[in-house]
């Protein structure tokens, strides 16, 4: 029997519809917001009222792409949480509102585990390698910096996490510090490749077992900048790229040394990143070099996949589907979401 599920994304800033059929990815239209780039940062008010202007047409597109109708649709998957509550609440009341009308099954994603089921994404044009089970996701954004052992679609365990801020961020507000614009991560990143990695020493957390602390991070920085522009106004723009070379540098040994003993402590070598911040050339960089030196099998999702979008609730989705595990018309949104 074929299965064609509706995904619908809309935890933040970015309003994302896919349509997945047995397992393949159709379609992933994703609508950004721009406006936020005014205030450094996601405005909730703003983005809620964005998601009820995209999120019909966004659907709309979807489907078109994907040839298929919504009478064809057998079941809706929408993010339940984490994320901004107003702009959970647009997905969630139009998801549920068109399985409604069509009744078809309705089902809850957690938006964290389906940023590390990205991986198991087919599309149209590619058929992917997938990780075996278990194996270690790295979850890196802006709202989250954990190491997960996964050891089934839905079987998941936190093995560390953040105590205070995570990864993505201390990227975005340190390129506050430096007056870039919002997004903050991808600036610094285009900068780094520029710039010395060890031309500037930072603060780095001391914390026992697995888990992360970036908040240090953060106020090393912003004291580190502030110094030096007591001593030369200019220092800023005469050292921008080592700086974003030398803060990023140390954002990923923080993570990769978490890592890399995650990996020695479970003697786990398959070894996936996922999230936001997985785009970062860097990490990246760092976790295929790990991988030649402790002979991991690394796993980088497509960047098309490892922003926010609705294909990996699609495929969350689908899993779900094969286990009959459906939601009742009464879900309601959730701020706070933990992949359990």
């Amino acid at each position: 029997m074929s299965i064609t599920i509706l995904g619908i994304e809309s935890s933040c800033d970015d309003t994302s519809a896919s349509i997945l059929k047995d397992g393949v990815i159709y379609s992933n239209i994703i609508a950004s917001q721009n406006v936020h780039m005014d205030y450094g940062g996601v405005v909730p008010e703003l983005a809620s009222r964005a998601h009820q202007q995209n999120i019909i047409p966004v659907v709309h597109q979807a489907m078109q792409k994907a040839g298929v109708t919504a009478d064809e649709i057998d079941a809706v998957a929408f993010t339940r949480g984490p994320g901004l509550l107003g702009s959970l609440m647009v997905g969630t009341s139009f998801a549920k509102g068109f399985a409604l009308s069509k009744n078809i099954p309705l089902i809850e994603v957690n938006h964290l585990q389906a940023h590390i089921l990205a991986h198991f994404i087919d599309d149209l044009k590619n058929k992917y390698e997938h990780p075996g089970f278990p194996f270690l996701a790295l979850l890196v954004s802006g709202g989250n910096s954990q190491i997960i052992v996964v050891k089934d679609h839905l079987e998941m365990e936190v093995i560390g996490e953040t105590i205070d801020d995570a990864a993505g961020e201390a990227f975005d507000k340190c390129a506050k510090v430096m007056g870039l614009p919002y997004p903050g991560g991808p600036i610094i990143d285009a900068n780094a490749k520029l710039g010395n990695p060890l031309a500037f020493e930072f603060s780095r957390p001391r914390i026992q077992g697995l888990n992360y602390s970036f908040s240090g991070l953060k106020t090393s920085f912003l004291y580190f900048v502030r110094d030096r522009i007591k001593e030369n106004p200019n220092f800023i723009e005469e050292n921008r790229n080592d700086l974003c070379a030398s803060l990023q540098y140390t954002i990923v040994e923080v993570l990769m040394n978490k890592l890399k003993k995650a990996a020695k402590e479970t003697g786990i070598k398959q070894v996936a990143i996922a999230g936001g911040v997985s785009a970062n050339s860097g990490l990246q960089n760092a976790l295929k070099d790990a991988a030649l030196k402790l002979k991991w099998k690394v796993f980088i999702p497509q960047l098309g996949y490892s922003l926010d979008n609705a294909a990996m609730i699609a495929i969350t989705g689908y899993f779900k589907y094969l286990k009959g595990e459906f939601i009742a018309q009464d879900a309601a949104p959730f701020a706070r979401m933990t992949i359990k």
